[in-house]
């Protein structure tokens, strides 16, 4: 079976820009490559790479098992799991270390982000995380892996990883592939355009959440920042305000830059935004609504459970087999 392999920290509700630049993406992907069998795990290993209060972890690891549902993934070709319950990735992601060269760890922009907003010190866990990252699409032989610009350098390690392990040992891992969608792969945040848009931002009206109520997505969308230039125009690097916006546009409708700047070349912000809101809010409530039912329902559990059976039983083959090459254990 061919597999496609994502990932996601449960580290609050998801936000519009994880949606449209991943989830969203997964649903089209689908029905894209028909013929893969789609992985998609809950990455609390590496929510812990900081402390978190164990209750609301627990918690938001069945929500955002029940929006990745609510958003619309086939389930029948679709398995998902909590990545703590597999054992095999934490096995695997510590062999992969042995793989893995501190220069290359230290050049991670995400750990040298991270690094620097770190209060206190930072856990060995949050600097060897990309050989945990690694060991999460190896075991499943991925053969794709769906990511954001944030994350190419990350799957570009685990290449580089793969090809080492198989250099040594033989052929012995796929080497995966990134897919990065051509639109919504990044969206920025609706107060500093400069930045992407984050959960943990502590400014709330940088991000609009997948559950936050409608008058709330109105007013953040209406009040996010733009540019003194009027035009509704895309331009990335001088106009990055209304540029973030018509991308977010353009994610949910499929149309091009061009469409939209043709339908607004007459229009003030103020209706660009308006109708932006409307598109947003025709989005997100039947999402809402489904995921309402799904908390309510045995469903998730369910799910979590079915997947968790389909990947512990290829993770643990792939992890004994490296076991195996490496010489652990004894041989039986």
């Amino acid at each position: 079976m061919k597999h496609i392999v994502s990932g996601i920290q449960p580290t609050g509700t998801v936000n519009i820009g994880t949606y449209l630049g991943s989830i969203k993406n997964f649903v089209k992907l689908q029905e894209t490559y028909s013929d893969y069998h789609f992985l998609i795990f809950i990455a609390d290993l590496h929510a812990i790479t900081i402390p978190r209060d164990r209750l609301a972890l627990r918690k938001t690891i069945k929500e955002l098992a029940a929006l990745y549902l609510a958003c619309g993934l086939k389930k029948d070709r679709l398995s998902l799991f909590v990545q703590s319950e597999i054992p095999a990735h934490a096995q695997m992601g510590y062999m992969l270390q042995t793989f893995t060269y501190m220069g290359e760890l230290e050049r991670m922009t995400q750990y040298k982000d991270k690094a620097l907003k770190q209060e206190k010190g930072v856990t060995s866990a949050l600097f060897t995380y990309p050989s945990l990252m690694a060991a999460d699409i190896l075991l499943y032989d991925a053969a794709y892996v769906p990511v954001g610009e944030d994350q190419k350098q990350h799957l570009e390690l685990t290449r580089d990883i793969a090809e080492r392990v198989n250099n040594r040992l033989g052929d012995f891992f796929t080497v995966p592939k990134p897919i990065i969608p051509k639109v919504g792969a990044r969206i920025m945040s609706l107060t500093d355009p400069t930045s992407k848009m984050s959960k943990s931002d502590d400014n709330v009206k940088s991000r609009i959440l997948l559950l936050d109520d409608e008058a709330i997505i109105r007013k953040r969308i209406m009040s996010a920042v733009t540019d003194s230039d009027t035009s509704i125009k895309y331009d990335k690097q001088h106009k990055t305000g209304i540029s973030n916006l018509m991308t977010i546009y353009s994610a949910i409708t499929d149309e091009s830059y061009d469409t939209i700047e043709a339908r607004y070349k007459d229009a003030t912000y103020a209706t660009f935004k308006k109708d932006l809101a409307d598109i947003v809010v025709t989005e997100i409530k039947p999402i809402q609504a489904r995921y309402k039912a799904l908390m309510q329902s045995g469903e998730v559990d369910e799910l979590l459970d079915a997947g968790k059976a389909y990947a512990e039983k290829i993770a643990y083959k792939k992890v004994m087999k490296l076991s195996h090459k490496l010489g652990l254990g004894r041989k039986r």
